[in-house]
């Protein structure tokens, strides 16, 4: 038997053990304070029914006979000097002519207690009960033997609440040790059921945590390899002692230099889409002027907003200001990628409920057809107008130099491709969503809402 079952069993004998005992001392209580309302009424009876001083002794005799015939009973009347006078039914003991009150004669652990009831004439009279007081004794070994079934039965109670513990515990030391599938079966309603759903909730959020993690490894781990592969080859160049021409020196050093800002876009990804996974919604929020935010980053990329409403009515959102920043410059970042040269529109407003506000990013750029509308939100996915990762092409340079000519087979990478896919994980981590439309007259537009809590 393991300790915690070993306890709440020994807590439930002790509980069962402890109501034995107050019973019993109840019992004893009530017997012993017997000779209250009782026995006074058996006093005014006994008056009624049994007066030696008027009867003759035949007469009482047949009296009492049909008394402990009626009450199933033994009875005998004393006289002061504590002689029989009458006795019928079972044998009954002398009462004790030294007390003046009526008072009850112990008859042993078999035997039920007589009452010994004073006279006015001074004589007693004596009733003993053959099937009566001692009949609470039997009641005591009822309640043993009752706690003794209740000891038993504890026990495969015990072990049920303790057993499915232990299979709890089974499964959170699987889990512990890197088997994220490892689920805890609930039986029941109670606490311990309570307790096995919050931790199947729980290891569901984690491997779903680690399996994101792991895509995003893998992905970010491949997706950073071509520019760390083109940045090896300009390095080998530039070491080789290969003779440049000016312009192919400057066009390499323009490619390093993009490479690099590539490199770092990308981990600064990596690290919110990172930091969103570990953040808190319910302690890790401040309230955040969304408005000011969206500002700023309109004007590093020379565009206006559109307030609906009066701009002071626009409340602070309760969410997190890094994530959201970066979700408002990669809204711009890709409106601007795939319209270039045409303005970028932004819109804010409040939530139809009034519980949120929509950010709104349009452009006049190709647009996204209808099947590709979800795709774009994906990691990884790169969107319309995207050139391929790029990299540096190899070729014949001028005949002069007879060197190596470098320039990118593509357009520049945009990125890892996680844009869109952190507005909408931003999105989601502030009760909202994200969503691609075409626009009327040609282009795109990107609706976020943002649940965050208002305060007004």
């Amino acid at each position: 038997m393991s300790r915690l079952s070993l306890r709440i069993y020994l807590a439930f004998l002790a509980v069962v053990l402890v109501f034995f005992l107050l019973s019993a001392l109840l019992f004893r209580a009530v017997d012993r304070g017997s000779g209250g309302r009782p026995l006074r009424e058996l006093t005014v009876a006994a008056e009624l029914l049994v007066s030696p001083e008027e009867d003759d002794p035949e007469d009482l005799q047949r009296r009492l006979e049909r008394l402990a015939r009626d009450f199933d009973a033994g009875l005998a009347v004393f006289d002061e000097s504590g002689r029989r006078l009458a006795e019928a039914g079972p044998f009954v003991p002398l009462p004790r002519f030294d007390e003046e009150r009526a008072h009850w004669l112990r008859g042993g652990f078999r035997g039920s207690p007589a009452a010994a009831i004073p006279l006015a004439s001074g004589h007693w009279v004596v009733l003993k009960l053959a099937h009566g007081r001692g009949g609470g004794w039997h009641v005591l070994l009822v309640l043993a033997a009752f706690a003794l079934a209740l000891g038993v039965g504890a026990y495969p109670v015990a072990r049920g609440i303790t057993g499915r513990l232990e299979r709890l515990s089974s499964s959170v030391d699987a889990f512990g040790q890197g088997e994220l599938t490892a689920r805890a079966s609930i039986e029941g309603r109670d606490e311990v059921a309570k307790l096995a759903e919050s931790f199947n909730r729980t290891a569901q959020r984690i491997e779903s945590l680690v399996g994101a993690q792991r895509t995003l490894l893998v992905s970010a781990s491949h997706e950073l390899r071509s520019p760390l592969a083109r940045l090896r080859i300009a390095v080998e160049i530039l070491g080789s002692g290969t003779d440049l021409s000016r312009e192919r020196l400057a066009e390499l050093r323009r490619q390093v230099a993009g490479d690099v800002a590539a490199l770092d876009a990308g981990v600064e990804e990596l690290l919110v889409v990172s930091r969103l996974d570990l953040l808190d919604p319910t302690t890790g929020h401040e309230q955040v002027d969304l408005l000011a935010l969206a500002a700023e980053e309109a004007a590093r990329a020379e565009s206006e907003i559109e307030v609906v409403g009066p701009r002071q009515g626009v409340p602070p959102l309760s969410g997190d200001a890094l994530s959201l920043r970066h979700m408002l410059r990669n809204l711009i970042a890709n409106a601007e990628r795939h319209a270039p040269g045409c303005p970028t529109e932004i819109r804010i407003e409040p939530l139809s409920d009034g519980q949120g506000l929509r950010v709104c990013v349009a452009d006049r750029g190709p647009g996204i057809p209808a099947e590709q509308q979800e795709a774009v939100f994906d990691a990884f996915t790169r969107g319309r107008g995207d050139g391929a990762s790029g990299g540096l092409g190899l070729g014949r340079g001028d005949g002069a130099s007879g060197g190596l000519g470098l320039g990118r087979s593509n357009g520049a990478s945009g990125g890892l491709g996680l844009g869109l896919a952190i507005v909408r994980q931003v999105a989601r981590h502030h009760g909202g969503e994200a969503r691609a439309k075409r626009r009327e007259g040609g282009g795109t537009l990107i609706e976020v809402d943002l649940r965050g809590r208002l305060e007004s």
